[in-house]
């Protein structure tokens, strides 16, 4: 027969007062060569920073695994099919210079330009990588660290857990609607990204996660 549990047995379980969803963060170190070309294309370290303040929401991936059914005898029997991989999505503020929006545009424009359809046809040529950090609210993990350099410049990320995305591109950027009763609101848009692969590390230095987590690989 199992004791009876208490608030004081699950606040010495509860690890760091629990994970916030409001803490994180999201970085883009590179853009890749379809991004860099035409009208608001470029990716400088003053946009990673941006992008680092700007994006107010996204997501830690899903796990998915789908099922085989196989009849037999009147009765279902499932199998494991293979891994599936969602699309990733992140939520921008939008500013007065329309820089991130600009940026976004122009790696889709690189991929397939409006005009004539034509763009990158090499992978490499229009996906890059982009990391999603978990930060923590205690001085001593999960908020900054100066034992490592961060490629935006400033105090180096040191995250309770950081999720990878590797080879990805933009598939949607989403409308921005106006309107004379919008009041009192700044603009937002979300982009959509085609992700082939991610992997899941401990936490670390912002851009080397540590893939003793789970990988796809």
């Amino acid at each position: 027969m199992s004791n009876l549990r208490t608030i004081s047995d699950f606040k010495g379980t509860l690890k760091g007062g629990g994970a916030r969803p409001n803490l994180f963060e999201v970085s883009i170190p590179n853009f890749p060569a379809a991004a860099k070309t035409g009208p608001g294309a470029g990716w400088t370290n003053d946009d990673q920073l941006e992008f680092r303040f700007m994006c107010k929401a996204t997501n830690m991936p899903a796990s998915n695994v789908a099922s085989i059914d196989v009849p037999f005898r009147g009765r279902i029997f499932k199998v494991a099919g293979d891994r599936t991989i969602d699309n990733w999505t992140v939520t921008i503020i939008n500013d007065e210079d329309f820089s991130l929006r600009n940026r976004f545009e122009a790696w889709m424009n690189g991929i397939a330009r409006l005009r004539n359809n034509t763009g990158a046809t090499e992978p490499e040529k229009y996906m890059t990588n982009a990391q999603v950090m978990q930060l923590g609210r205690g001085a001593d993990k999960g908020r900054f660290s100066d034992t490592h350099s961060n490629a935006a410049g400033g105090a180096a990320i040191k995250p309770l857990k950081s999720y990878t995305f590797e080879d990805i591109f933009p598939v949607n950027i989403s409308a921005i609607d106006l309107s004379y009763d919008s009041s009192d609101t700044i603009e937002e848009f979300t982009v959509d990204f085609a992700v082939n692969n991610w992997y899941s590390g401990k936490g670390g230095a912002a851009g080397v996660a540590d893939q003793t987590g789970v990988s796809m690989n």
